[in-house]
């Protein structure tokens, strides 16, 4: 398979989609938050994240794959690796900064105390340890997808070299480790907080960066879209229904339980297949979908893109955000006024960001072809 594809337009699809998925992990990693009961993870399998790591693949084709055939392999490996260091400072600023916030609450307001991993919990267990947090042998709850990703990202040069071979061998070898994983969990990256290894498995979650990398350069060969199939289009969303049945919560809103296999949640550490395919099918039914294109070049869909399009830095805030929202309902309660403020705020911070962020960008955008003769 040739992966010289054309350049199309900019597509807001996969930004208001992934903007979409932060606001999602923005709320979902606040347990008490009135609106996680809302989120993707309600209505089927996968949830926000998978949304993420897809779309991180997808991301990395347009940013990368297409400019190695013109500035060659090691001039795009190097910005992948400057890239790949400035998501481990974000990393490193995190820890630090939850690490910070926990001790510092704690002088004025009682916390459970496992608010934080009992190996972190006390000042002189971080400071004998804290290389395993800056060899990223250390990972945190909710400080464990940055490190997936510098990881995926990583091996980007790799899986192009595959692809450019075969692209069938690319994804035969990423789904054979992926299966492999899904075998026996045990196959991980070691993380001193938890025996069981990293919570997002890198080497189950390198298939669907890969999935999202492939999906690029097929919808790089039909415009940005990918091939409108009914029968397909017919099977995802009837498999779509049946993950909406099984995975809704139907005791929490005291409805009648409808679920047809009661089948057990599926794992999220290693990717099980029924999240796999949820995700695939999620992503696959809108890619195709013009009513989704033209949704995404709307005022609702233009919102959803702002935050997309500046996913390390509005996660990152997010992320900051979420912990000082468990934090505040973990000492003052879940009242409707302060959940009020920890979600309006939040999202309208992030706004704030992304929209300065945004006019940063145009701006050097114009400074750069003001200067080209």
């Amino acid at each position: 398979m040739s992966i010289q594809t054309t350049k199309p337009g900019r597509d807001h699809r996969i930004d208001a989609l992934r903007g979409l998925a932060l606001i999602m992990m923005y709320v979902d990693h606040i347990p008490e938050d009135l609106l996680n009961r809302f989120t993707m993870r309600n209505v089927g399998f996968a949830d926000a994240a998978e949304i993420f790591v897809l779309l991180a693949g997808y991301a990395s084709w347009l940013a990368y794959g297409r400019k190695i055939a013109k500035d060659g392999l090691w001039s795009v490996t190097k910005k992948i690796l400057h890239r790949c260091w400035k998501i481990y400072l974000f990393q490193m600023g995190l820890v630090l900064i939850s690490l910070l916030s926990i001790y510092q609450w704690r002088r004025f307001w009682v916390l459970p105390v496992d608010f934080l991993e009992p190996e972190l919990a006390h000042g002189y267990s971080i400071a004998r340890q804290v290389w395993r947090l800056l060899l990223l042998d250390a990972l945190p709850s909710n400080l464990n997808i940055l490190p997936l990703y510098i990881i995926l990202l990583g091996i980007f040069p790799l899986l192009y070299l595959l692809i450019k071979c075969r692209w069938w061998l690319a994804i035969g070898l990423s789904f054979v480790v992926w299966l492999v994983v899904n075998i026996n969990p045990w196959f991980n990256f070691p993380n001193w907080l938890d025996p069981d290894g990293w919570f997002f498995n890198p080497f189950a979650w390198q298939f669907l960066f890969t999935i999202g990398i492939y999906g690029a350069i097929i919808a790089g060969k039909h415009q940005g879209s990918f091939p409108a199939y009914l029968w397909l289009k017919w099977f995802l969303s009837l498999y779509l229904l049946f993950s909406f049945f099984e995975a809704f919560p139907w005791q929490y809103w005291g409805l009648p339980d409808l679920r047809i296999l009661h089948v057990p949640v599926p794992a999220k550490a290693y990717l099980s297949p029924l999240r796999l395919l949820d995700v695939v099918a999620i992503f696959y039914l809108v890619q195709s979908s013009e009513r989704a294109k033209r949704f995404s070049e709307g005022k609702v869909g233009q919102f959803l893109a702002l935050y997309g399009r500046h996913s390390l830095e509005i996660f990152s805030l997010s992320t900051v955000f979420d912990l000082w929202g468990r934090l505040m309902f973990a000492s003052w309660g879940t009242s409707l006024w302060l959940q009020l403020i920890v979600n309006c705020m939040g999202v309208s911070l992030l706004y704030c960001l992304a929209l300065h962020l945004d006019k940063k960008r145009a701006k050097l955008k114009a400074r750069l072809n003001t200067n080209i003769p």
